[in-house]
């Protein structure tokens, strides 16, 4: 298997966590100088390290008792880099259904995630997973 079909592998790995919602397993996918960072001007947005991602994806998972789904819709990967877009469904705590589109970025180093990219609708973020409120 080439390293580009083994990054994809990997990302779809790192899909499968997150649809357990498995917060070690997706922190541990981690190098131990990776990071994710979620784009936008949220109160979830911002850079994160291996153990911020650990307590950040278990509380975010939580809010979600029911589990997040995840579909993939297109996967594109080449020499270090996979790229993403996916649709997550579920229903948070608060009752609200969320369906969110996302393009992710993947970048690997030696089997293990170095950065990850999240770009996604921050106002559907806003307006379910933080309660409206705003930074």
């Amino acid at each position: 298997m080439s390293e580009v079909q083994a990054n994809k592998q990997r990302t779809l790995t790192f899909f499968d966590a997150l649809q357990r919602g498995d917060a070690d397993a997706i922190a541990n996918t981690y190098s131990e100088d990776g990071t994710v960072t979620t784009m936008g001007n949220t109160l979830i947005s911002g850079t994160r390290s291996k153990e911020q991602t650990r307590d950040f994806a278990s509380g975010v998972l939580s809010a979600f008792p029911e589990g997040l789904t995840f579909e993939v819709l297109t996967m594109t990967a080449e020499e270090d880099r996979v790229a993403v877009e996916a649709t997550s469904t579920g229903r948070h705590v608060s009752g609200q259904d969320y369906h969110n589109h996302y393009v992710f970025l993947f970048t690997w180093r030696e089997g293990q995630l170095l950065q990850l990219k999240e770009y996604l609708d921050t106002e559907l973020v806003t307006d379910v997973l933080c309660g409206g409120a705003r930074p």
